[in-house]
């Protein structure tokens, strides 16, 4: 690297009708990073019937349309990312202000894949407590939702998500970049929503994500994670 061939982050964020939070995502990303070092910021639509489209492109981001599924939709905005690093980001999700540079440090330091610690938006003891286990390095205690960030080459290296999962497609990756590289967890910690917790319960919905982990762990595959995922949390 030179000072005039800085390295650059490519922002990814799959969307399905978001349009209620969008833009509040995209206005803090653009607030609290540098324009020099975050290159793009890409929204991967999934077939969303309300506005999100529209909204993501009034806020500077740019947008590409992709069947339904975190994994494909993923693959696809890291197919068209030109940045060193890919940093996929959950909408629901706030980074820490100066993530950026954050994740350009950990990249120079020799670190190719990592994430970052997790908050969730709430008091509630029960969901902060889980939150805490953020902070170690296992894979069994990473998720979506603390971010990813990781060397485009290296992400092509192992060939992007496995679009077969259609969830567990965060942990699925993450689980092979601990075999890969040495994998971070930055002492920093972005903000995570509680919705999905409020709407379907707390202690049922953390108790049927660990079963998933569980599953996984005994060898379950794709098409089981998800048979499971909706028989016990989606209808």
């Amino acid at each position: 690297m030179t000072p005039n061939n800085p390295q650059t982050i490519s922002i990814i964020i799959p969307v399905f009708n978001e349009a209620a939070i969008i833009h509040k995502l995209l206005e803090y990303l653009r607030e609290n990073s540098n324009p020099n070092t975050v290159k793009e910021i890409i929204v991967v639509d999934g077939g969303s019937s309300d506005q999100s489209i529209a909204i993501a492109k009034d806020s500077g981001a740019t947008v590409l349309q992709s069947r339904k599924g975190r994994a494909t939709q993923m693959n696809l905005g890291a197919q068209y990312a030109s940045g060193d690093i890919l940093y996929f980001l959950h909408v629901d999700t706030f980074p820490p202000r100066g993530f950026d540079h954050f994740i350009i440090n950990a990249y120079k330091s020799g670190i190719k894949a990592g994430c970052f610690r997790m908050k969730f938006d709430t008091n509630s003891r029960f969901l902060q407590f889980f939150a805490w286990f953020s902070r170690v390095n296992h894979k069994l205690c990473r998720g979506g939702d603390q971010s990813l960030f990781v060397e485009k080459a290296l992400f092509q290296k192992l060939d992007g998500y496995r679009e077969a999962f259609l969830i567990y497609e965060d942990s699925e990756l993450i689980g092979r970049l601990y075999k890969a590289e040495k994998f971070t967890v930055l002492p920093h910690y972005v903000i995570t929503s509680a919705r999905k917790y409020e709407e379907l319960g707390t202690v049922r919905l953390q108790y049927h994500f660990g079963m998933i982990h569980l599953q996984r762990v005994l060898g379950s595959g794709p098409d089981q994670l998800y048979n499971y995922y909706k028989k016990h949390i989606v209808d």
